[in-house]
């Protein structure tokens, strides 16, 4: 029966685990990263529309500071400072300045770094920014109409809101964005993974699974979301189960309806053969004694191939995972495979041991008997004659264990993996045998969750088939 293999599992952690939480959070964190922008293309919009309207007060000062001349006084500009100059130079005291010069640019008053060599050469007002102390300033300068005559009008602002903005940025703006980006990615990422649990918890369960296991998944422990996937899913494993049980059914009916004929047709045969062979009514024999033997090795093998057959379905039945173990005393079993085997044993003259100790062990125990006779089997079929084959079972740690030795001519590491599959023999093999007996003993171990452990016998001879059991 073909196995089904999720092949897809890992893809589907990493779809699940990485691909969608990844795609989530970079749709979440991608807007906040735009508003963040945003907000701080709008805080220098903010900024220089408040240094559009420093720039106008500004100028509305520079005719203000031209009307505080009331007259001369010896040559220079007597001075009665309007009340909004005052104000401006009150509030402001280390970051507002003003200077007035002649049309030379001789200072008359205020400060002589206001004053520029080349004075404007018309009556429109210059703005720009210039550095002084460490402080980035507005300035404009003016040419005005006083009753001192034509002066040059300037006004410095230190608390330049575009300087401001600029110290500023980081700490009131980028940095607090930066902190708000990374408790939200923070949060997201925490939120996503909450809410993905349950689909990564789908997940694991899929993984988990036994490729034989096609039972249906729980609808009810699944997102609403995700509901119509897991209804598929169930669909397809419906559909494989019943294919599969389909084959399965079709396999063990053929096996059992062949065992009848088969039997009696080996019964004949058996008969024959020993007519042969004791050379009596050899004459009424319409067939060659060589062809008998033949026939009768044939007949066996076909025999044995339709018991294994029905051994397989029935150990690769899907409700073996359901039904109920019992405690299996593993030594008997072992004492009555022994006796079972030694006719075939003597026979090739093959010393057939047991090394028992007292263990049970939770298992299926009609199943259990069936491996322990296909390793027996095998280990007797395919060593040498006057070899040796042991039967073991005990307990190593906290698992027990059933186990055949024997001193045969062994199987190569790199064959080992491949002894396990359905019809496979390994090339050079003497004796007679269809490569399903280790195929049904491994399907037999995966019942039990767990699997046959191969490995060369003593001395590095032979072959050593270990089946742990949980104690």
């Amino acid at each position: 029966m073909p196995h089904f293999v999720p092949r897809a599992g890992r893809r589907l952690r990493v779809g699940v685990t990485s691909g969608l939480q990844r795609r989530l959070l970079v749709m979440l964190i991608v807007p906040l990263v735009l508003l963040a922008a945003l907000n701080a293309w709008f805080e220098y919009r903010s900024a220089g529309n408040v240094a559009l309207q420093q720039d106008h007060r500004l100028q509305a000062l520079v005719p203000l500071v031209a009307d505080s001349i009331v007259g001369d006084a010896g040559g220079r500009p007597l001075l009665m400072l309007a009340p909004p100059v005052q104000e401006f130079l009150k509030d402001h005291p280390a970051a507002s300045a003003y200077a007035i010069s002649d049309i030379d640019g001789k200072l008359l008053h205020g400060e002589d770094w206001l004053i520029e060599q080349l004075p404007p050469a018309d009556a429109e007002p210059q703005f720009h920014s210039e550095e002084h102390g460490g402080t980035t300033w507005r300035i404009v300068r003016q040419r005005q109409q006083t009753i001192f005559g034509d002066v040059v009008v300037a006004v410095g602002d230190g608390a330049d809101p575009r300087q401001q903005w600029a110290r500023s940025i980081l700490l009131k703006v980028l940095l607090p964005n930066l902190v708000l980006i990374a408790a939200a990615a923070f949060a997201v990422g925490w939120a996503v993974e909450r809410a993905l649990r349950p689909l990564r918890a789908l997940k694991e369960a899929v993984e988990r699974r036994s490729p034989r296991d096609l039972s249906a998944i729980d609808e009810s422990a699944s997102p609403e979301e995700v509901r119509p996937l897991v209804d598929s899913l169930n669909r397809l494993f419906g559909l494989v189960n019943a294919q599969a049980e389909s084959q399965r059914r079709f396999v063990a009916d053929a096996a059992h309806q062949l065992r009848t004929p088969l039997a009696g047709l080996q019964a004949q045969v058996e008969a024959w053969s020993e007519a042969a062979s004791a050379r009596t009514g050899a004459a009424t024999l319409d067939l060659p004694t060589e062809q008998v033997y033949k026939l009768r090795n044939a007949t066996r093998r076909t025999t044995q191939l339709a018991n294994q057959l029905l051994a397989l379905s029935r150990a690769d039945a899907r409700g073996m995972h359901s039904q109920p173990q019992q405690r299996v005393d593993l030594k008997a079993l072992c004492e009555n495979t022994l006796e079972q085997q030694l006719d075939a044993a003597t026979v090739r003259r093959i010393d057939l041991g047991l090394d028992a100790q007292p263990v049970r062990v939770m298992g299926h125990e009609w199943l259990l008997r069936e491996l322990l006779a296909n390793l027996v089997d095998n280990a007797v079929k395919y060593s040498d004659e006057g070899g040796s084959v042991t039967i073991r079972c005990g307990r190593r740690g906290s698992e027990a264990f059933l186990e055949v030795e024997d001193d045969g001519p062994g199987v190569a590491v790199a064959e080992r993996p491949r002894i396990l599959e359905r019809f496979y023999r390994v090339q050079g093999t003497q004796g007679e045998g269809n490569g399903l007996g280790l195929a049904i003993a491994e399907e037999i171990a995966r019942v039990h969750h767990s699997h046959l452990q191969l490995g060369a016998g003593a001395g590095g001879r032979g072959l050593k088939v270990t089946l742990p059991l949980p104690g």
